[in-house]
């Protein structure tokens, strides 16, 4: 992250991990990272270890390249991925850099000019001026693909999730990434925005993310399903089993 110095901006986060932890009978040992002192010179050193990735959301440009970082080595090493909000957008830039053959590809948040703007403001964002309460705030439906990692945490079709931004995944290159292998698990009804990516099994035992803050909705009782199976996917990795072998209250 990049409020690292800060541990309570991420509070939800790291509840709705011990929640997870608590439901399959675990205890989570979480390292917050700064994103801006993160390299590639020091990436294998300080994420060597992580039996679990996650890439939380946040504002700015500030820590933007560590996140790509910590992207590219939990697709690389096959690392348990969780994206949350930017999260997901600096998984897109990583994939749409490094796979579907877009160097430099980056978000026009921060980068207005880029080459390949793979993430670009909603287009009812683009004449609001005013900041503040003016983004895509509140509960938003989604459709969640079938056969996806998405589908088998919810169980559902259609899920409600929390929202809190400008920017999304540029439409124009949904295509050119769908070629190159990203899957698109979770879109708007209406198809017009893109809320979950994932990565298929075949290629990487767990990586999902997701363009809501899905952590707001997690419960001491009732993890949230996305961190629910992520934390399975990470328990599945430090113990070297199928993480279908780990269940619950175990």
């Amino acid at each position: 992250g990049k409020y690292t110095q800060l541990p309570d901006a991420y509070l939800s986060v790291i509840e709705a991990l011990h929640h997870s932890g608590v439901y399959y009978g675990r205890h989570v040992k979480i390292d917050l990272i700064d994103g801006e002192n993160l390299g590639e010179d020091d990436v294998e050193e300080v994420l060597g270890d992580a039996d679990g990735i996650l890439v939380p959301g946040g504002f700015g440009i500030r820590g933007l390249e560590g996140k790509i970082l910590a992207a590219h080595r939990a697709r690389t090493k096959k690392v348990p991925f969780l994206g949350i909000c930017l999260g997901m957008q600096v998984a897109v830039c990583e994939y749409a850099r490094n796979v579907a053959g877009m160097p430099g590809a980056s978000s026009t948040e921060f980068l207005p000019d880029c080459e390949y703007p793979v993430i670009d403001i909603m287009p009812d964002q683009q004449d609001v001026t005013s900041k503040g309460g003016t983004m895509r705030l509140g509960a938003y439906p989604c459709k969640v693909a079938e056969g996806s990692l998405a589908r088998e945490a919810y169980g559902e079709e259609l899920i409600y999730e929390r929202h809190r931004h400008r920017f999304e995944v540029n439409n124009s290159y949904r295509d050119k990434l769908r070629e190159a292998g990203l899957t698109f698990s979770g879109v708007s009804p209406d198809d017009r925005l893109v809320e979950m990516v994932e990565l298929p099994e075949d290629v990487h035992p767990w990586f999902v993310a997701a363009q809501f803050h899905p952590e707001f909705k997690s419960r001491p009782t009732r993890p949230q399903p996305l961190f629910r199976e992520f934390v399975r996917a990470a328990i599945a990795k430090h113990e070297g089993v199928d993480r279908h072998e780990v269940n619950a209250g175990e």
